[in-house]
């Protein structure tokens, strides 16, 4: 079967207070998209990726894709104001059915083992959403104050979210709303359920400067 990772980067690093995009700050010489490029050709070396980039980085994706993976499926378009709208513009150089991955280009940290149990999952159920404990209490606020919520009905969400083209596809024509914070929940706007398969703790999302320095010290111990 056909498969594509959509690998969305279209972030501007804001809270790295560097005017580079988190994607693309190095680690080991290499910037961090590559790592998650490369797990991706690791886990499957016939995938065909969309990479989704700032439309300021374009011509820098094209010299990461030309110096480290000049032989593979690449394929690049622009980001757009909102997740949904870079995975869309993402989702229109899908050219056939199969398998779909949709991908945060920084968590770079994710195993050729996740990639593979999500496809799998896939297969079986139509979709494949990673989920790790929420390991710490949690509150919820009220118009009077706060309450408890047992974390044990809870689930912090990851990518990579894989879906057949099917499913997907035909998600993504529906208008944007605020409610869509992840692909999962297009998907389940159009009466479509999802589901959830054991994630990894070590596939963190980059967003802060001391999540770059965590993910240099497994980078450099693995």
């Amino acid at each position: 079967m056909k498969k594509y990772a959509v690998i969305v980067a279209g972030g501007s690093g804001t809270r790295m207070n560097n005017p580079t995009p988190k994607q693309f700050l190095l680690i080991g010489q290499k910037p961090v998209i590559y790592y998650t490029v490369q797990r991706f050709l690791e886990a499957m070396p016939d995938i065909s990726i969309i990479l989704v980039l700032p439309a300021s980085h374009i011509d820098t994706g094209k010299a990461i894709i030309h110096t480290y993976f000049p032989q593979a499926d690449i394929s690049i378009t622009e980001g757009g104001s909102t997740r949904f709208e870079s995975v869309r513009n993402g989702l229109s150089l899908v050219q056939q059915d199969g398998m779909i991955f949709v991908h945060d280009a920084v968590r770079c940290l994710l195993s050729t083992a996740l990639i593979l149990r999500c496809y799998d999952e896939a297969l079986a159920n139509g979709s494949a959403i990673p989920v790790v404990p929420v390991k710490d209490s949690v509150r919820m606020l009220t118009e009077t104050g706060n309450m408890p919520v047992d974390r044990n009905t809870l689930k912090l969400v990851q990518t990579p979210q894989v879906f057949r083209g099917s499913v997907l596809l035909p998600a993504f024509q529906a208008p944007y709303r605020d409610a869509f914070t992840d692909e999962a929940t297009v998907v389940e706007a159009i009466g479509q359920s999802v589901h959830l398969v054991e994630g990894e703790e070590q596939n963190i999302k980059i967003t802060t400067v001391a999540d770059l320095e965590a993910a240099r010290r497994m980078l450099a111990s693995s």
